[in-house]
């Protein structure tokens, strides 16, 4: 099976790869004039790893979002699952080696607690959702206000400061981040299981057609409990990677992550009425907006002099989403009115 709804026509499928194909000629496109427009500056090897420790983190939680929209639902609380599971591994940390050591066995354990808590808070998403049939967007939307909650009440609103994870969120193997190897290695695990497994192929039929796949003999609870499972699992590694790159943990890190996961996943090519997505569109999609963001911010620094200029990544994302949808739009348009 490829990357694609395995329930659609093949000729079908292959039409809606191009919007895939589109966005990785955008992404070369943005990569190739910032590299030409502000030359040493943007292409170089600093820059470079300087990029690639930015996009992990809401690149793993663009991949939790884009599987529960795959199968017809969507998960918002995603961040506060990834901020209490690092809340609960710096703690871990904290209470064994309050004189900052970390010790191999330590850091195993408080990855461990922040897999079961990620583990945890995603079955119980998968059974709000599940079995009492609670809509996805209003299901997660509470739960992540209760995660959020949780968090609060554990630390009292302040941030949990630990350098003990350090190693995993600043150190690189041959000149790769360690976060940008995790991210790589989640993306090609999903691609897998969404193409290779039983349960990927019953992600697109659940979300193409809830009733089809019913009366097809898939197992529509199962297949929810797993899949909110494992973006509660991605969630939790999220955490992992917070934590090990901010060397602290709070309840509110990250608040507009899930605005832009949901934006990577909608830009990505997934369907936001579920049944059709690829890991690879989303990947581009983290690719393109990293580059747009940090092109334009290098640009505007350099013209205005203004620290300012942060805040136009907003405008870039929201345009770059915009204008992807509106050629995507009008070339399925096109698509429609060819014959054959």
């Amino acid at each position: 099976m490829s990357e694609t709804t395995a329930s659609q026509p093949f000729p079908t499928s292959i039409r809606r790869n191009n919007p895939v194909l589109r966005l990785a000629i955008i992404a070369a496109l943005i990569f190739a004039a910032f590299s030409l427009i502000l030359r040493d500056q943007f292409f170089s090897v600093r820059n470079m790893q300087s990029m690639a420790v930015q996009f992990p983190e809401f690149g793993i939680l663009a991949i939790a979002i884009a599987l529960t929209m795959i199968s017809g639902g969507i998960d918002l609380s995603v961040v506060g699952i990834a901020n209490l599971s690092g809340i609960l591994a710096a703690l871990t940390m904290t209470h064994f080696a309050p004189d900052g050591s970390s010790p191999l066995w330590l850091m195993l354990a408080a990855i461990a607690v922040a897999l079961v808590v990620g583990s945890l808070c995603g079955l119980f998403n998968g059974f709000l959702v599940a079995r009492i049939g609670i809509p996805p967007i209003l299901a997660t939307l509470g739960s992540g206000s209760l995660y959020t909650g949780f968090g609060y009440v554990i630390t009292g609103g302040y941030a949990v400061r630990t350098a003990q994870m350090a190693a995993i969120g600043n150190g690189s193997l041959l000149g790769i981040p360690y976060p940008v190897m995790i991210f790589a290695l989640a993306a090609a695990i999903f691609a897998l299981l969404l193409n290779r497994t039983a349960w990927g192929f019953n992600v697109y039929m659940l979300g193409t057609n809830t009733t089809a796949a019913r009366f097809s003999g898939v197992r529509s609870i199962l297949v929810l409990f797993r899949t909110y499972w494992l973006a509660g699992l991605l969630g939790a590694v999220a955490g992992i990677v917070f934590l090990a790159r901010a060397n602290s943990a709070k309840p509110d890190y990250g608040e507009s992550f899930v605005l832009l996961s949901v934006l990577i996943s909608i830009l990505g090519g997934v369907s936001y009425i579920g049944g059709f997505g690829t890991i690879s569109g989303l990947v581009l999609a983290v690719l393109s907006l990293q580059f747009l963001s940090t092109g334009l911010n290098m640009l505007m620094l350099q013209l205005s002099g203004s620290s300012a200029a942060i805040f136009f990544k907003q405008f870039a994302w929201g345009a770059l989403l915009l204008i992807v949808m509106v050629i995507n739009y009008y070339s399925q348009q096109r698509q429609n009115r060819s014959p054959g």
